[in-house]
């Protein structure tokens, strides 16, 4: 399991204002390269998201299911991330100030990650997590300056 938090500079509307689009997830979420479809009921519970990850040509289709949504505070998805097998995202976020502490955690679920001893996958989950978090804060600052 790898967990990361980071304090942003927006609230915790804007956070899930990003959430909720799914035409904006890979411009946060770290590998996915595309968003191919995303079911007309997005974000609601049992809602996917049809996207690509890694660079062409070697691009895979894949796809994430919420599995809880609870805005402004919470939000759980199931993430398939072939080969490497489906992960557990749970993201909490609460308000600070002007702004909101986001806190995710990933659990290798499925696949490959649950290989790894979990000091290697923990380091790798922290690494994407804490870029895909530094995206999710400039996604939802830059959508709320418009």
């Amino acid at each position: 399991m790898s967990v990361n938090v980071r304090r942003m500079a927006c609230t915790p509307e804007q956070v899930f204002d990003v959430l909720a689009d799914p035409w904006v997830y890979p411009t946060w979420v770290v590998g996915a390269s595309r968003l191919r479809a995303a079911d007309d009921r997005y974000p609601a519970v049992g809602s996917r998201l049809h996207h690509s990850i890694g660079v062409w040509p070697l691009v895979l289709n894949d796809e994430t299911r919420v599995d809880e949504w609870d805005p402004p505070r919470r939000m759980v998805l199931e993430a398939k991330t072939r080969p490497f097998g489906t992960e557990r995202v749970i993201i909490d976020v609460k308000p600070r100030g002007g702004g909101c502490i986001v806190r995710i955690e990933e659990h290798p679920h499925t696949g490959l990650v649950t290989r790894l001893p979990g000091v290697i996958a923990d380091a790798l989950l922290h690494v994407r997590n804490a870029e895909a978090l530094r995206r999710l804060e400039w996604t939802a600052r830059g959508r709320a300056a418009q």
